[in-house]
């Protein structure tokens, strides 16, 4: 069905790229928009999970070049967001022109990185990947309502490299001064790069509304600068097409800050950056930023700008982050190390596995870190890593299912096998499998070679774990053979 653009919407476009131009927007947006998934390199592989789709659910895809863990839906659209697959983590539902960004960040295993407008996750949780779960990856939220799916996508990807913070992405410069390697800043914006797959953004848009976004725009990337170290980088990104929350923003800095804007190359069809619009020039450089026109591409509209740190720039005045008494603990810490034993002796876990990790308890919490973790400002943090295990009311551990899904490849014992799709449906819903089994206690279970989550053995069978935040996602009913 046609989506009624607005008078206003057509007449800036009309003045931004032409008449003709315009009228391939309105027919871009008028169509299905292409669905697009990227697979979860820290769990699977793309040609197994390419497989698993088309046997189970006849979702039959096309790999792309660039990035090449991006596969294009070609058949069996209904059931992408409603597998097994997807509720486990091995890929996320992310578009084309979304992955760019982090491309061209392209964060390392060793670097300090940090994502300033994170939620939902889809670059934070692909930047983590890149890294290969390694490093520091800082993934900051200002919007309480958006947290949660930061969090949910941070575990059900088993990220354990990520921590969440919760502030004003402009206000994090009074705690960090050239302090980060690399930033990315994908902005707030107008929208209009995204009007095919979110109708709304013809109800709201107005020009007006784009300007006032330009002055958080800056505001954020301004803060980015002086979290960035000498000589790092910063990638900005919106999905919008507006030079007002482009190419405006990124001169306002330029003349302002030691910064030079870099080259990038886009192995896509992509236009140079405006260097004049509306009467003004823009930097030169400008040339060197990116437009991405969705219907060249068959994606969203985004704009993409590289920027590297060349010499320092004043620091606001600190404020210390305030002492958390939570702190980076060792598998041998006397605190944790007797209940790490026990899990595991309990699931068969040869315990120099532990020694890979770094832990954090917070109350009845254990959470998991990569060893090379470097970032301790927990007060700042609402999560960091995944959940390990909670401590029961006898102080031992409980498993979490994010963990266990993490530690599958090296859990051997209590582990519970699914063989019906009955008992699937059963376990994803929460509830209890009548059935009798040789584990003890708590245990894991699998389908088919997907390790779910956990479960404890009661009276009357496996009384599923499986999160609650999972159990909320809708799952095909036409399960897997």
């Amino acid at each position: 069905m046609a989506i009624p653009v607005s008078v206003e919407i057509i007449a800036y476009l009309n003045s931004l790229y032409g008449e003709d131009a315009s009228k391939q927007y309105l027919e871009y947006i008028e169509k299905d928009y292409a669905v697009y998934i990227r697979v979860n390199t820290l769990k699977t592989t793309v040609q197994f999970l390419r497989k698993k789709l088309y046997d189970n659910y006849k979702i039959e895809t096309e790999q792309l070049d660039f990035p090449n863990n991006l596969l294009k839906i070609k058949s069996g659209f209904l059931y992408v967001g409603k597998t097994i697959e997807h509720i486990i983590g091995l890929y996320y539902i992310q578009s084309l022109s979304s992955a760019v960004p982090a491309m061209i960040l392209n964060p390392a295993e060793k670097d300090l990185v940090l994502d300033l407008c994170s939620a939902p996750g889809s670059k934070s949780t692909q930047m983590a990947a890149m890294m290969n779960n390694r490093g520091s990856l800082l993934v900051n939220e200002s919007q309480t309502d958006r947290i949660k799916s930061l969090i949910y996508n941070v575990e059900r990807m088993n990220l354990i490299n990520t921590a969440v913070i919760h502030n004003k992405g402009e206000n994090l410069s009074r705690y960090f001064s050239g302090y980060f390697d690399k930033i990315l800043v994908d902005a707030p914006c107008s929208g209009l790069g995204i009007m095919q797959k979110r109708n709304e953004v013809n109800n709201w848009w107005t020009h007006r509304r784009a300007l006032r976004l330009s002055d958080l725009q800056i505001k954020l990337l301004v803060a980015a600068i002086k979290m960035l170290k000498v000589g790092g980088e910063i990638v900005y990104s919106t999905c919008t097409m507006t030079p007002e929350e482009n190419e405006f923003v990124i001169d306002k800095v330029l003349h302002k800050y030691p910064l030079e804007l870099e080259n990038i190359n886009i192995p896509l069809k992509t236009h140079d950056g405006f260097v004049q619009y509306g009467g003004q020039h823009y930097d030169s450089s400008l040339k060197f930023s990116r437009r991405i026109i969705p219907w060249e591409i068959d994606s969203e509209g985004f704009y993409i700008a590289k920027l590297k740190k060349t010499g320092d720039t004043e620091s606001p005045d600190l404020i210390p982050i305030p002492y958390a008494s939570i702190q980076l603990m060792e598998c041998s810490n006397k605190l944790i190390s007797d209940k790490l034993n026990y899990l595991a002796d309990h699931f068969g876990i040869d315990y120099s596995e532990f020694n890979k990790y770094l832990y954090v308890q917070r109350n009845e919490d254990l959470y998991i870190l990569n060893k090379d973790f470097s970032e301790q400002s927990f007060s700042l943090m609402r999560r960091y890593g995944i959940k390990l295990a909670a401590f029961d009311k006898d102080g031992s551990l409980v498993l979490q299912t994010q963990a266990a899904e993490f530690l599958e490849n090296v859990i051997t014992k209590n582990i519970f096998q699914l063989n019906s799709t009955s008992g699937l449906k059963t376990y994803v819903e929460g509830g209890t499998i009548r059935t009798k089994s040789d584990c003890i206690g708590q245990c894991v279970v699998k389908f088919q070679e997907y390790l779910l989550g956990t479960a404890v053995i009661t009276d009357t069978g496996i009384k599923s774990r499986f999160p609650r935040s999972k159990r909320t996602q809708e799952i095909t009913k036409d399960f897997p053979k």
